[in-house]
């Protein structure tokens, strides 16, 4: 696979932008865990090489375990999330899957979550499909990625 465009090929202030919004999301008060696992879980969703890659390794680094990160695509059925995980699972999946989500599943996610807090949720789902988009049409080679090089 050949890379069609790396980021430093893009116009200016595009990346800086991209990684503006992530400082807002790491900035927040949710656990990095729960964001990773989003990340990681949306990216499975979309099939983007590159941030599986990134998003494994940033949660290992940060103490996930190989089981819960395996598990993702079956969490309904995988005994190891919390119900605050599995609400935010099931909002990010239905955002990403939809571009929606439903009452039942927004209601969930005010057990356990703030409004602002949902927002952040909100803001890393989108973001997360923003960047698998924009990797898979790049064609962003995963396995390069190191811990931190992007951080905000």
């Amino acid at each position: 696979m050949k890379q069609r465009i790396s980021f430093q090929e893009t116009p200016k202030g595009m990346l800086d932008s991209m990684l503006k919004v992530s400082g807002v999301i790491l900035k927040s008060d949710i656990d990095h865990k729960l964001l990773h696992m989003l990340e990681y879980r949306v990216s499975q969703i979309n099939g983007c090489a590159f941030c599986l890659d990134m998003h494994h390794k940033d949660a290992i680094h940060i103490g996930e375990t190989e089981q819960r990160l395996h598990g993702l695509p079956a969490w309904r059925e995988s005994p190891w999330y919390s119900d605050a995980e599995r609400a935010a699972l099931a909002f990010a999946e239905e955002l990403t899957t939809k571009c929606e989500t439903s009452d039942e599943i927004y209601e969930e996610l005010t057990k356990h979550f703030t409004k602002e807090q949902i927002a952040i949720l909100a803001l890393t789902v989108a973001s997360i499909n923003s960047w698998n988009r924009l990797n898979k049409a790049f064609l962003t080679v995963p396995g390069t990625y190191q811990v931190g090089a992007f951080a905000a």
